[in-house]
């Protein structure tokens, strides 16, 4: 490759997104672009990148083609598949509207653990709890606690005036010491 001459508008462009970049790849690539164009081989920059020299010289190409800092960034990836096909959506869906001991459990309400249990019956997929969990909270279901409600007090009216009595004194280090 040709030694590249930068004009300063692109030379600032370069160093604005190094300053301004939040990803380590990007970095590493306007790095290698800038210090390439003020003489260093491709070898010396590989090496001082941890990359290969095949590396740096597709990073200058992507650079040369637009002269655009911007072009350095990495291009969108589909990334893993989700396991959460619309099919186990809907067995999901199922199976929250039905109840469990319709189904041979011993429980009225579903947890995660038969969640896990009965889709990997249906389906054969093994999910983790935490997958389950996370698509519970997509499709808009919460976890909750039972609440106990206890009856009221009846003695609730003589202990709240015995309470009320005690903040006036001090017991035992006031002028009132019942003992």
């Amino acid at each position: 490759m040709n030694p590249l001459k930068l004009t300063p508008t692109q030379r600032q462009r370069l160093e604005q997104q190094l300053q301004d970049t939040p990803d380590a790849r990007v970095y590493r690539r306007t790095l290698a672009v800038l210090e390439y164009s003020r003489g260093r081989s491709i070898a010396e920059i590989a090496a001082s990148l941890g990359s290969t020299r095949q590396s740096v010289y597709n990073w200058l190409q992507a650079y040369v083609r637009s002269c655009d800092p911007g072009s350095l960034a990495d291009e969108p990836r589909s990334g893993r598949p989700r396991l959460w096909t619309p099919k186990r959506q809907a067995l999901l869906l199922a199976l929250l509207e039905t109840s469990p001991d319709r189904l041979g459990y011993f429980a009225v309400n579903w947890t995660v653990p038969l969640l896990q249990e009965q889709i990997q019956r249906e389906t054969g997929l093994g999910l983790c709890a935490d997958t389950i969990r996370y698509e519970l909270g997509r499709q808009g279901f919460v976890w909750k606690r039972f609440r106990y409600v206890l009856d009221p007090d009846p003695q609730a009216e003589k202990k709240t005036q015995y309470t009320a009595l005690s903040a006036h004194f001090e017991f035992g280090n006031g002028p009132f010491d019942p003992g």
